[in-house]
């Protein structure tokens, strides 16, 4: 009996010794760089210019709508009636308080496009940094930007992500 108390407590000594000899496994990857090479995000950031141009186009459109309106109140002259003239400045007021707005809701526009285009491709990216990590038996990968120290014994993903998602 006391053999097998003395066994037991030399496997579990044993058992022990070799669960914390294992290394932990960290790795580290460049989110922004991986997001930059990935052929999708060309393409949606085609798609958020356009989006862009076309709102932009808009705007120009009304500052020439203002300008004009500017142009033509400057040329009514002395001789030009109160009514008119204040008709002309309310005119202006208003094409400025439209050009403002349209600035506001265009830009949230333009915010909820870039999440809407982008969020898919950082899912994306973010399930094969999972996949590769899983592979690689690490247990955390911490963004390489952020990190104010890297061991050489931190694993760079980077390289098996890329040939997770098909990427030279």
């Amino acid at each position: 009996m006391r053999n097998l108390l003395k066994l037991t407590a030399v496997l579990l000594f044993v058992v022990a010794a070799s669960v914390s000899s294992q290394a932990q496994k960290f790795g580290h990857i460049d989110f922004q760089a991986l997001v930059q090479v990935m052929p999708e995000r060309v393409t949606a950031e085609e798609e958020l210019n356009k989006v862009q141009k076309e709102m932009e186009d808009v705007l120009a459109e009304m500052q020439n709508n203002l300008n004009t309106s500017m142009q033509q109140f400057e040329q009514l002259g002395a001789d030009a009636s109160e009514i008119k003239r204040n008709a002309k400045v309310a005119e202006i007021q208003d094409l400025q308080q439209r050009i403002q707005n349209y600035g506001q809701a265009a830009q949230g526009q333009i915010q909820q496009k870039n999440a809407e285009l982008f969020q898919p491709i950082v899912e994306k990216a973010r399930k094969a940094i999972e996949e590769v990590a899983k592979e690689e038996g690490l247990i955390y990968v911490f963004e390489a930007n952020s990190l104010l120290y890297k061991s050489n014994e931190s694993i760079d993903v980077l390289p098996q992500v890329k040939v997770k998602l098909g990427i030279q």
